[in-house]
């Protein structure tokens, strides 16, 4: 059997053209998955500590018709082979931790961790969450919480006669009562980083939780052991680029609409082939 014979013997087992349009609609799909991940960073240019996500890819498994190195009649070998491809599909959806851009507020509970790190919060269920939305407030308790009254943690409880609250860059948190000139020393903030940030799993409401892919939580105080540093009256905004992101969902929508050309020109194919006459 010459190579010519084994490359047709191979096409036997499906019309090439079905297979394209089915690799084309891979390509739809995972063009699809990448508009949506595009318009939830849209979505979100406004939320503050918010993340970008973005979409990774990988080839699929290829059809080998006729291997590099196979020899000939002729004695010779073949210098390249026959490979197919059957598309793609998305592997991850990768958030990018870079520094977002930093607004001040001047609210002495708005904190901004410049560097590595993410705030401590207690959630209902008794396990700890991360984020890096400081947009804190004070409870009826006094406690330090979030938008949505998670406790941070370690605790901090602000007096009822606080006057003025002082949180330095290494997290030390100071608040003055009133009648009193000193700052008193109140408690701690710490901070938690991992070795794979891009591991941790989203739950919403800027929460983050660990996985055993982004490691155990390593905690440690601001400004020590690789940890950023705390900056009071500042909010950490979301880090996506609204142009950017504008580019990056032409370049999908395109991509879309050059597959959807594939599926038309692999149909047409067929639709001729269905034509012939003996």
């Amino acid at each position: 059997m010459t190579d010519g014979d084994r490359y047709f013997e191979n096409l036997k087992g499906g019309f090439p053209m079905i297979r394209s349009l089915w690799t084309a609609a891979t390509g739809m799909e995972a063009q699809q998955l990448n508009i949506d991940t595009i318009s939830n960073n849209l979505a979100n240019v406004n939320t503050t500590g918010f993340k970008k996500s973005r979409v990774n890819f990988q080839d699929l498994i290829y059809q080998v018709l006729r291997r590099g190195g196979t020899p000939t009649a002729l004695g010779s070998e073949v210098p390249t082979g026959i490979e197919v491809g059957h598309g793609v599909r998305p592997v991850a959806t990768q958030k990018i931790f870079s520094q977002g851009s930093i607004q001040s507020t001047d609210n002495p509970l708005d904190l901004v961790i410049e560097g590595d790190g993410f705030f401590q919060v207690l959630q209902p269920d008794g396990n700890i969450a991360y984020t890096r939305d400081g947009s804190f407030k004070v409870d009826r308790n006094g406690r330090v919480c979030t938008s949505d009254g998670l406790p941070v943690i370690p605790e901090l409880h602000i007096p009822q006669d606080t006057t003025s609250i002082s949180i330095s860059g290494d997290g030390i948190v100071s608040v003055q009562l009133a009648g009193g000139s000193d700052l008193i020393e109140i408690g701690h903030v710490e901070l938690a980083r991992f070795i794979n940030p891009s591991g941790l799993t989203s739950i919403g409401r800027n929460l983050f939780q660990p996985t055993s892919a982004s490691g155990e939580p390593i905690v440690g105080y601001p400004g020590l052991e690789g940890f950023g540093t705390i900056g009071q009256g500042y909010l950490e905004m979301s880090n996506v680029k609204v142009v950017e992101e504008m580019v990056d969902m032409i370049t999908a929508q395109r991509a879309y609409e050059v597959n959807s050309k594939s599926v038309q020109a692999a149909d047409e194919v067929l639709r001729l082939a269905a034509q012939l006459r003996r």
